[in-house]
């Protein structure tokens, strides 16, 4: 069979997803488009491949890639994945699918009018627990399902500079102006995958607190936002966007009538899965506390990979859909991917709004795409020297100090 050529745009995430795509017999790595020359000449390194280096995009798709894997700023992934459709060419998109509503209407648009496979490189639904409480959830032991949450909680020392230099190189960067209801999909996707659920309301309130005088600071003050859904099922989701509180996890809960599973908060893969007494299934107890397996051809690969395995499995899906012609499955497709952008963006404006309820469009519907068409309000700098037009911290008033600026940018010059 012909070998897929695949194009890496963005030299970071994107030469992670890269080396696991390397695995898969049927792929080809064909060329990186990365405008920061020294990260281009790093990832070069570590993908260990002779291919050549773009900066234009227009020219790196001249190349007529047959995929390629989107990993450039988080917020910014809409334009090159609408150029991709307009060539008839595979995406794989990083993160968030589109950074605004309108966006989010554009892309929904411009991929109807294509023939191109769409997905979300949400990699957090393939570790090893999730994959279990889905099998889990797909069994219907728990009986119907009326809640889960979601954490991706991942706080970073605030003295850590050397962190500042590799992920916050620049004053405009993203990261200095992330909204923490925005890096969404780690806390929801692997709750939707399980369940099925799609958020159809959402609320949010902020956790503020800024740190420490001392350390260089970013433009957001908030350690966490909680954001409660009410989805198309009638159950009820509790997520964090990229949370900063307690200890590093990832933690995850699904519950139904009969019972519950949740993996373990700081004991690894653990799962417990716990049932009432009256509705314990044959073959458990009413407590069940385990490590589950793989059960997977490619396990080689996928104990190598990062984010717990995810990083390959999602690469083998994205060609799998690619091979068989289909487009992925929910929360994979585009349309999860823009909803679950959508309750990041609207989670939000919740959060500015004291908590408000907003309705999360479904833009199957035009009607429903035209109220948001020209929606492009944004706490990020663009690329193209746009500015935010919309706070980023619930305090809409709050600003590191100007000795934490000036410190900030001391630490980008040494």
């Amino acid at each position: 069979m012909k070998k897929i050529r695949i194009g890496i745009m963005g030299a970071g995430r994107g030469i992670d997803l890269a080396n696991n795509l390397k695995l898969i017999e049927d792929c080809e790595i064909i060329a990186l488009c990365e405008i920061d020359k020294k990260r281009a000449d790093e990832g070069i390194r570590k993908l260990g491949l002779d291919i050549p280096v773009y900066e234009d995009f227009d020219e790196f798709l001249e190349l007529k890639p047959d995929a390629v894997v989107l990993a450039n700023y988080f917020h910014e992934h809409t334009p090159y994945a609408i150029k991709c459709f307009e060539k008839g060419i595979h995406v794989l998109s990083e993160c968030i699918s589109n950074g605004t509503m309108a966006q989010g209407v554009e892309l929904i648009r411009a991929y109807e009018k294509s023939n191109s496979i769409y997905m979300l490189a949400e990699n957090y639904p393939q570790m090893k627990f999730n994959r279990e409480m889905k099998k889990i959830c797909n069994g219907g032991s728990l009986g119907k399902i009326l809640y889960a949450e979601g954490e991706y909680n991942h706080p970073v020392d605030p003295y850590d500079n050397g962190f500042k230099k590799s992920h916050i190189y620049f004053p405009e960067h993203w990261r200095n102006f992330l909204p923490r209801s925005y890096y969404i999909t780690h806390s929801l996707a692997p709750i939707m995958w399980a369940t099925g659920a799609t958020p159809k309301k959402v609320s949010a309130q902020p956790v503020f607190s800024p740190i420490p005088e001392e350390a260089t600071g970013r433009f957001v003050g908030d350690s966490a936002t909680v954001i409660t859904t009410l989805n198309d099922d009638g159950s009820v989701f509790k997520v964090t966007g990229c949370s900063a509180f307690g200890a590093h996890h990832n933690a995850y809960r699904i519950c139904g009538v009969n019972g519950q599973v949740e993996n373990l908060r700081g004991l690894g893969e653990k799962i417990m899965l716990r049932y009432n007494e009256w509705a314990i299934p044959e073959g458990r107890e009413e407590v069940n506390f385990y490590e589950p397996e793989w059960d997977d051809k490619d396990e080689d690969f996928i104990e190598k990979a990062g984010h717990g395995g995810g990083d390959y499995i999602v690469g083998r899906m994205f060609i799998d859909c690619i091979k068989s012609g289909k487009q992925p499955e929910h929360p994979y497709d585009i349309h999860s991917a823009v909803t679950m952008s959508s309750v990041a963006i609207l989670a939000h404006r919740s959060v500015l709004n004291g908590g408000t309820p907003h309705d999360i469009p479904d833009f199957h519907l035009e009607e429903r795409r035209k109220q948001y068409e020209n929606d492009n309000d944004t706490p990020f700098y663009g690329s193209d020297g746009s500015i935010p037009t919309i706070p980023c911290c619930s305090k809409t008033d709050y600003k590191p100090t100007q000795e934490q600026i000036s410190a900030y940018l001391e630490t980008l010059k040494n």
